[in-house]
């Protein structure tokens, strides 16, 4: 089974609870206006990778606590997913998916692939970004629709602390002399000092 990768980022600590793993595949159908992830569109882009590939370079990292799905959309790629999240919990690490869709509308369609993914989540962050309802006053989330799904006793407790966690980002420089950021802000000043 394989995964359209739109990105790989072995550790961080701004995509979910604690340090984390953080998998981006390629390939989303909602086109929310003000997208900061524009890139992962496109359903021809991306690298195809191997689900047992992706596992065996999971499991060779150190420190982390869990993996996180984002994109594009995880939900266009549930069935591959499910298989890697399904392994990946069986070794103890948690799952976080965010997801343009709400967990009404993932219930309502009904798509045994999306349940399945959906089994595997520990916590789910759904919500399309709305642009007109900007808002960075909560971790992990760029606009004030969105919600926190806690569907596994795993991170009850953020529950109640989530005021407490800042939106933070990080900014790597590759191996090509490229810039990443990653996390959560507010891209559209970010990107205005970078150009300054």
């Amino acid at each position: 089974m394989k995964i359209r990768l739109h990105r790989f980022l072995d550790k961080t600590q701004v995509e979910g609870p604690g340090t984390r793993c953080c998998i981006w595949v390629q390939g989303c159908k909602r086109h929310c206006k003000g997208c900061a992830a524009k890139e992962t569109w496109s359903f021809q882009y991306g690298n195809i990778v191997e689900v047992s590939d992706l596992y065996q370079r999971i499991i060779n990292i150190k420190g982390i606590e869990g993996v996180t799905f984002v994109g594009g959309e995880p939900f266009e790629q549930a069935a591959p997913l499910y298989e890697l999240g399904k392994k990946l919990k069986n070794i103890g690490l948690s799952i976080v998916v965010f997801t343009g869709y709400t967990y009404d509308e993932i219930l309502k369609k009904g798509n045994e692939q999306w349940l399945n993914l959906l089994s595997i989540t520990d916590l789910l962050i759904d919500g399309a970004f709305e642009e007109d309802k900007f808002d960075l006053s909560r971790p992990w989330v760029g606009s004030s629709n969105q919600n926190y799904r806690f569907l596994t006793s795993r991170y009850e407790k953020l529950e109640r602390n989530l005021k407490t966690i800042k939106n933070k980002i990080e900014i790597i420089m590759d191996k090509n002399g490229n810039i990443l950021i990653n996390g959560m802000g507010d891209f559209k000043k970010i990107k205005e000092i970078f150009r300054s």
